[in-house]
C-alpha cells in the first residue's frame, strides 16, 4: 500500500467514524487530493500578522484601496456569503478576506469551496477597506495549511464547559480570547521578573528536579525510580537546599531560579500538583530586605502586567502600593481569638486552646503547628491586603534562623494578599549543627507519623560545614501570583495543561 494510501485510509478509519460533521470534512480532505491540493503542506512565507497591518493602515479611509501586496495566515473564524468573505485570525488578530472569481483563479475557487471554519489558510492579495470601514485583503490566492477535521465550538455559545476547557486547552484558546490573554500576561509576569532580577545582578541558574533526598519545603513528594542506577528518586518539590549549594560555593551572592515544583497533594482552586515557584538567595543580607524585595518584585511585575498598582480581585479593590504592614502571627491571633500564644508554654496547652477555637488536630501537634492551625482557621482569609506576616514559630521552620528576640520563633515571614499566601522568606539558617539538630527533630516527627516532616539531607548539612554565608532566601508562587494579577478564580486558569483526573 502506497503512503499517501494508507494515511487516507487510517484518517477515515480513527476517531470518530460515526461523527456527520467530520465525515463530511473528510470527503472534504479526500476532494483536496483529488484537486492535487496537500491539505498539510510545509511552510508559508506570509509578510504580516493582522495587528501590524491594522496599525499600518490606520488612517486608510473607508472604500480606499491601495496597491500593497501582503500574505497573511491564519484561522478560518467565519465565513459569510457563500466563501466571499471570511474572517481569518491569527495570534494578534482578526484581517478579513474577499474572495471573489474577479481576482481569485478557477483553481483557487474550486478549493474555496471545500473550506470550512476551523481550516488553516494562507492568503495572497491586495489591502483595501471596505465601504464599511473593515480592513481587507483582496484574495489572489489561497492555500491550504491545515484542514480542520472537527468543528469549532458554536460560535456564540463557545465553549462553555468549564472541565472540556482544561482538557483541550487549544479549543479553549481557540474560541476564549480571555484565556489567551491570561497566559499572555502571564508570560510578562514572568518575563518581568527575570528582567528585573537580572538588572539588580542576580544570577539565574538550574537546579536537578530530580532528588536523591526530598527537601526545602513541608511537602509530600512523587516518588520515580531510575532504572540504570536501581534508586527511587523524588520530583523537586523545592530548590532550596540545591539553591543555598550554589551560594556556600560562592557562583554568585544572588542567584535565582524559575523552578518547575511537584508536591504529591490535594487539588484545589489554588493548589496544582504541578507549579512553578521562583526563589532567590541573596548573601549578606536577612529576611527584612527580603520585605522590601518582595514589595518590589511584586510592584514591578503588577505594573509591567496590569499597568499599575491598584487592582480588583474577585470584587475586592487591592493597593499593591509598598510599603506593606508587618504584623507577627501570635499578635494577629490575638487580635482574632483573645488568646496569646505567646503566654502559651507547653504544646498540650496549645493544642487545648486551638481545639477550643474550632480548629481540628490530630492530638499530636506541637506548639507552633497549633499555632499555626489557629492562624490558618482565624486569620488567613481576614488578610485581604497585602501584609507581611512575622514570627513564625521555630517548630514549623527548620531552616530559617532563630528569632533574635525569642528562640520560640524564626526570622521569617509569608506574605498575604487576599487571604493567600504569595511568598515566603528567611534569614537563612547557617549553623551546620543547629540545622542538623533541626532535622533530626524533623526525623523524629517523620517517624511518629508527619509525611511531611523534611528529611535529614547529610549532604546539605556538609555544605553548611564549608560556610554558608548569612543570607536572606525568598520564595514566590508564581501561579497564584499571576492569578491574583489576572482575577483569576482558579490556578487551572493560569496553568496552562493542570493536573485533571483522567476521565
Amino acid at each position: 500500500m502506497a503512503a499517501d494510501d494508507l494515511v487516507h485510509d487510517l484518517s477515515t478509519n480513527l476517531g470518530d467514524s460515526d461523527d456527520p460533521f467530520r465525515r463530511v470534512r473528510l470527503e472534504k480532505l479526500d476532494a483536496l487530493r483529488g484537486l492535487g491540493v496537500d491539505p498539510y503542506p510545509v511552510g508559508f512565507a506570509r509578510t504580516d500578522e493582522a495587528a501590524a497591518l491594522d496599525e499600518r493602515h490606520a488612517a486608510l479611509a473607508a472604500g480606499a484601496e491601495t496597491e500593497e501586496q501582503v500574505r497573511v495566515a491564519g484561522r478560518i473564524r467565519a465565513i459569510r456569503n457563500s466563501g466571499m468573505f471570511i474572517d481569518l485570525h491569527d495570534a494578534s488578530g482578526k484581517i478579513q478576506i474577499f474572495c471573489h472569481k474577479d481576482f481569485l483563479p478557477a483553481e483557487h475557487l474550486a478549493l474555496l469551496r471545500l473550506l470550512d471554519i476551523g481550516d488553516l489558510i494562507g492568503v495572497a492579495g491586495r489591502i483595501r477597506r471596505t465601504p464599511r470601514g473593515e480592513l481587507t485583503v483582496n484574495a489572489t490566492s489561497l492555500a491550504m495549511l491545515a484542514k480542520a477535521l472537527r468543528p469549532l465550538p458554536e460560535k456564540y455559545h463557545g465553549l462553555a464547559d468549564i472541565e472540556l476547557r482544561y482538557r483541550q486547552r487549544y479549543l479553549d484558546l481557540i474560541m476564549n480570547p480571555e484565556s489567551r490573554e491570561t497566559l499572555r500576561r502571564r508570560s510578562r509576569i514572568v518575563t518581568a521578573l527575570r528582567g528585573f532580577l537580572l538588572a539588580r545582578g542576580y544570577l539565574e541558574v538550574e537546579t536537578p528536579a530530580l532528588h536523591t533526598i526530598p527537601g526545602g519545603a513541608a511537602a509530600r513528594p512523587f516518588i520515580t525510580h531510575h532504572n540504570a542506577l536501581d534508586i527511587d528518586l523524588y520530583l523537586r518539590i523545592a530548590p532550596e537546599l540545591h539553591l543555598k549549594r550554589l551560594v556556600v560555593g560562592g557562583l554568585s551572592d544572588k542567584v535565582f531560579e524559575i523552578a518547575r515544583c511537584f508536591r504529591n497533594e490535594g487539588i484545589s482552586p489554588r493548589h496544582n500538583p504541578e507549579f512553578t515557584l521562583f526563589e532567590l538567595y541573596e548573601a549578606y543580607v536577612d529576611y527584612t530586605a527580603m520585605m522590601s524585595l518582595t514589595e518590589e518584585i511584586v510592584a514591578h511585575v503588577a505594573e509591567a502586567a496590569t499597568g499599575g498598582l491598584r487592582l480588583a480581585y474577585g470584587g475586592t479593590q487591592i493597593d499593591l502600593t509598598p510599603p506593606w504592614p508587618r504584623r507577627a502571627m501570635a499578635e494577629l491571633v490575638l487580635e482574632q481569638t483573645g488568646v496569646d500564644f505567646l503566654a502559651i508554654e507547653t504544646a498540650a496547652s496549645a493544642r487545648e486552646a486551638a481545639g477550643r477555637l474550632g480548629c481540628a488536630l490530630t492530638g499530636s501537634e506541637n506548639w507552633g503547628q497549633a499555632l499555626e492551625a489557629v492562624f490558618a482557621a482565624r486569620v488567613e482569609d481576614r488578610l485581604l491586603q497585602p501584609i507581611h506576616v512575622t514570627g513564625f514559630p521555630r517548630d514549623i521552620s527548620p531552616l530559617a534562623k532563630a528569632d533574635r528576640n525569642n528562640p520560640r520563633l524564626v526570622e521569617r515571614f509569608e506574605t498575604y494578599i487576599y487571604g493567600w499566601e504569595i511568598a515566603n522568606a528567611f534569614s537563612e539558617l547557617n549553623d551546620p549543627l543547629d540545622q542538623r539538630a533541626r532535622f533530626e527533630a524533623q526525623m523524629l516527627a517523620r517517624a511518629a507519623g508527619d509525611e511531611e516532616a523534611q528529611p535529614l539531607d547529610e549532604d546539605y548539612v556538609t555544605a553548611l560545614e564549608y560556610g554558608l554565608p548569612p543570607c536572606g532566601g525568598l520564595g514566590i508562587g508564581i501561579d497564584r501570583l499571576v492569578m491574583l494579577l489576572t482575577d483569576s478564580p482558579s490556578i487551572r486558569d493560569v496553568i496552562a495543561f493542570p493536573t485533571l483526573r483522567p476521565r
